[in-house]
């Protein structure tokens, strides 16, 4: 077994296991910390890809940008909310929950032979692509345009998109302070 494999597999392995933990636990706080984990271990996983500007997009926008959009949003949270969700007493198995494991395990069986099924090799737009040879090839002028794309044509949008995020976030710390002087 070489290194590669070895990361990989160690590298699945995080992912499984803290997307699991996120998944079953009931504190908030370390069910963020863990999505956090299971974020960085997942651009692990497009590193060892060779999708490096996947692994690093995968870093700015979701650890970078969602997860502390979240952070913001535990944090803003009022206290009595975040009890209530943290004493609500139930089975991991329940008779409320049913629909969704059913669902989940039907999606999960879809999957499995989906997986086991297919043959890649024998796929019609897969096989044309190849004789044709019309398939688009990664270089280093791909993601230099998408940067230059970025930071010329595209960055008014780019920062109204920045500002309103702001407002947003600014907007609710204010309607989080007047509920609590309204207390």
């Amino acid at each position: 077994m070489s290194l590669a494999q070895v990361l990989f597999y160690v590298m699945a392995f995080i992912v499984v296991g803290s997307a699991l933990f996120v998944a079953s636990t009931k504190n908030l706080v370390r069910s963020i910390f863990m999505f956090f984990i299971t974020l960085f271990a997942l651009a692990g996983l497009y590193v060892l890809a060779l999708a490096d500007f996947v692994a690093i997009t995968q870093i700015v926008i979701y650890v970078g940008g969602i997860l502390v959009l979240i952070l913001f949003a535990f944090m803003l949270s009022g206290k009595e909310t975040l009890n209530v969700l943290q004493q609500q007493k139930s089975k991991f198995i329940s008779l409320n929950k049913l629909p969704a494991i059913l669902l989940a395990v039907l999606f999960f069986m879809v999957m499995v032979n989906v997986i086991t099924k297919i043959d890649a090799g024998n796929i019609g737009w897969i096989k044309q692509v190849i004789s044709t040879n019309t398939d688009i090839k990664p270089n280093e002028e791909m993601i230099n345009n998408i940067g230059i794309n970025l930071m010329t044509r595209y960055l008014l949008p780019f920062e109204a998109i920045s500002i309103l995020l702001m407002m947003a976030l600014v907007g609710a710390a204010h309607l989080s302070r007047k509920e609590r002087g309204a207390v």
